[in-house]
């Protein structure tokens, strides 16, 4: 056995709230690596409606990696969202035109880049992402955290805004792991080491 095929939409039989998500989306600026689940209490379809101000006009993109854990009601909130917050007055008044098109003229809303999920990263229910942010690999986001800004690897983070609790690692064990990328083994080696990628010693992922 060599695990669940990565291209089917639902790995787990006669469970239809789970899904491989790369396999669901269709917005092309949603990226998604390989057996990265969305878990949905109603439909996996909702994923979509909760990246939010995805706008093709903005030109973003949210990325997220391989093998990552994304819980119900998790919202990604893009660069579509912003709104200008050094003028006097944060309203758009261009969007709604009649005399004020020209509001915005030689100005440009916040552009905060790509929303950037790494690998093996576990996202809790209702946790909510800000534009710009850049979560690394092994991260853990806490259930209903609001995340603004970057979250280092195999760090976990909780509250609004979200802040660090602790490392999961040493710093030792955590460069070891960022230099293993195990995530990007073929899927061989990765059966093969399913017992050591659930337990902590990491001289056997090394061996």
């Amino acid at each position: 056995m060599t695990g669940p095929n990565k291209d089917i939409i639902f790995p787990l039989e006669n469970y239809d709230r789970l899904c491989f998500l790369k396999n669901v989306v269709k917005n092309p600026n949603i990226i998604v690596g390989d057996y990265t689940y969305y878990d949905d209490f109603e439909n996996v379809e909702n994923f979509e409606k909760n990246v939010k101000y995805l706008f093709d006009f903005v030109g973003d993109k949210l990325i997220i990696g391989k093998f990552c854990m994304i819980a119900s009601d998790v919202k990604f909130i893009m660069n579509g969202a912003n709104h200008l917050t050094q003028s006097l007055s944060t309203y758009p008044f261009a969007i709604f035109g009649n005399g004020w098109e020209t509001a915005m003229q030689g100005k440009s809303y916040p552009q905060k880049g790509d929303l950037i999920v790494g690998n093996d990263v576990w996202i809790g229910y209702n946790a909510t992402i800000m534009s710009g942010v850049t979560i690394g690999d092994g991260a853990i986001i806490a259930t209903h955290s609001v995340v603004t800004k970057d979250v280092e690897p195999y760090t976990i983070v909780g509250g609004n805004p979200a802040k660090e609790i602790k490392k999961r690692f040493s710093e030792g064990v955590i460069h070891k792991l960022l230099e293993l990328e195990w995530w990007n083994w073929d899927i061989e080696k990765i059966t093969k080491n399913i017992q050591n990628l659930t337990d902590n010693k990491i001289e056997k992922l090394i061996e």
